[in-house]
């Protein structure tokens, strides 16, 4: 089964280049892991410091070893101070084809 999910980050004041610089470090790493199936990160134009990545994976196995890889553990140590908020929704295909 697959899991997709949208994980919104609230850039600190200022703290936009540096937080965009660390979810850009991000994307091919992630893409060339094994199971992922889809990785792209979004500043929103209307609100930049607004950003949000959408990451689909195989499955729980894939995502695990996600979370266990090098460049996470770099993101997962780093991006705190320059984060104001974050949260991570689920989400599910309402049409699948």
């Amino acid at each position: 089964m697959h899991i997709t999910k949208r994980v919104t980050f609230i850039a600190k004041d200022g703290s936009e280049p540096k937080l965009k610089e660390l979810l850009e470090a991000m994307v091919i790493p992630s893409k060339e892991e094994k199971g992922c199936l889809n990785y792209n990160i979004y500043q929103y134009k209307s609100n930049p410091r607004k950003f949000m990545a959408v990451e689909t994976w195989e499955n729980e196995e894939a995502l695990n070893a996600h979370k266990k890889s090098a460049h996470y553990a770099v993101y997962k140590n780093a991006y705190e101070p320059y984060t104001q908020d974050k949260y991570t929704n689920e989400l599910d295909y309402l049409v699948k084809i």
